[in-house]
């Protein structure tokens, strides 16, 4: 009888892991589609709510910001949380937020809104990882992880341009209001079939944190991602803006071409995966940030065609995410090597460094926008890449000095 009932448990775990898993999944869709959709929907919302361009800008700014500081600081004071409550308080600021944004009465409240669904994405995605580890066995947890980060990239290709193609036909109120659904939908199924007793993980204190910060060659890391995802950030986030009043395309077509950009994403991050582990993180690095110099100059060119441009759009996406796998790798080598108590914080630190280029890269991007008009954008992206590539290279000679002294170290050994 105990056999049977235990091999029932066993089963009705390998029943709902999976199902408990998929909440997560879909959580982390409704998260990547409200940063990303208003890329789209920016000139929408700018004429709605009788803000420039770069005014509407600081909403994914802004977004990114809370991400930034919402990721390593709240993450760090609700570390005595458990994990369930936190993940159900978490998604309930995720819908009240987006909820917010679609009753947002003023542009002032539509930022209160923005900035508080990036705090609960900030720490969805620094504590995602572990639960998702937690709903399988310890041989499937890579797997569960990437299952988990599906959807962000399912949500670049599908949950985008539908958000868009929703907002520009049904007003951007409602594309808030069914990325709020969405999220009810998680939390709820996240409240029915994620256990309770979930694996606590050793809590991580804001010092801890902060101590990462002290080790420069992790600095330098953080400057490489926040500069090479910020560069694209430049022009991204107005790229709406390019296509109709420069290309000529109509509202209408913006939706379809930011799904060509999420197909290209998606296939970006696993040709940057592979290139990463077949030439090494740095070497791939090189190779990406000179292909997205190369594009973002090109495409001061070709956003005058509209075949050129969608061409080049295609291309841009996957060199643009492309370098977030060999960035992950990276920084958590390096912490290896100078902070191994903190590797976590050191990679969590890193998604924030993410967050923190998008939110530079779109408020300069503003900047740039109201000085000299869309189309220099480009330019300027290309010169912040060119940045990121700089510092690439300093930290590979960086390594070849370390990896030359530490080949060294027994022979002044022996000799002495």
């Amino acid at each position: 009888m105990f056999r049977a009932s235990t091999f029932l448990y066993s089963k009705l775990d390998d029943l709902f892991m999976p199902l408990a898993l998929f909440a997560l999944t879909l959580s982390a869709f409704a998260i990547g589609t409200t940063e990303f959709v208003i890329v789209g929907l920016l000139p929408t919302m700018a004429s709605d709510l009788g803000v420039s361009l770069p005014s509407a800008g600081l909403l994914v700014s802004l977004y990114a910001l809370g991400v930034a500081i919402g990721a390593p600081l709240l993450t760090a004071l609700t570390g005595k949380w458990k994990r369930k409550q936190l993940l159900l308080a978490v998604m309930t600021l995720f819908v009240l937020g987006n909820l917010m944004a679609w009753q947002a009465p003023s542009y002032s409240s539509l930022i209160i809104a923005r900035t508080l669904t990036g705090l609960a994405h900030g720490v969805f995605f620094s504590i995602g990882s572990t639960i998702a580890t937690g709903l399988v066995a310890k041989d499937k947890a890579a797997s569960a992880i990437a299952i988990m980060f599906t959807g962000l990239t399912v949500a670049l290709v599908t949950g985008v341009p539908l958000g868009t193609y929703i907002g520009q036909h049904f007003g951007w109120q409602t594309t808030f209001l069914i990325v709020a659904g969405l999220g009810l939908v998680a939390l709820i199924g996240s409240a029915l079939l994620v256990p309770n007793n979930l694996k606590q993980p050793p809590v991580a204190s804001l010092s801890s944190q902060l101590s990462v910060l002290t080790q420069p060659r992790l600095l330098l890391v953080y400057a490489i991602t926040a500069l090479g995802y910020g560069g694209t950030f430049v022009t991204f986030t107005y790229l709406a803006p390019i296509l109709q009043t420069v290309t000529g395309f109509g509202e209408s077509a913006i939706g379809l071409i930011m799904l060509v950009y999420g197909v290209s994403v998606a296939i970006g991050n696993i040709w940057g995966g592979k290139m990463a582990d077949k030439m090494g993180p740095v070497n791939a690095l090189k190779v990406i940030f000179v292909g997205l110099a190369a594009v973002l100059v090109a495409f001061n060119f070709t956003a005058y065609s509209p075949i050129a441009a969608v061409l080049t759009i295609l291309i841009w996406g996957a060199f643009a995410f492309g370098n977030v796998p060999a960035l992950q790798l990276y920084v958590v080598r390096i912490a290896e090597k100078h902070s191994p108590k903190a590797v976590d914080v050191a990679s969590g630190l890193n998604i924030a460094a993410f967050n923190v280029g998008i939110a530079l890269g779109s408020w300069g991007g503003g900047h740039i926008v109201a000085q000299s008009g869309v189309m220099t954008t480009p330019w300027v992206g290309a010169l912040v890449i060119l940045g990121a590539l700089m510092a690439t290279f300093i930290t590979g000679q960086l390594d070849k000095k370390a990896a030359i002294a530490t080949a060294l170290k027994p022979v002044h050994q022996v000799a002495s």
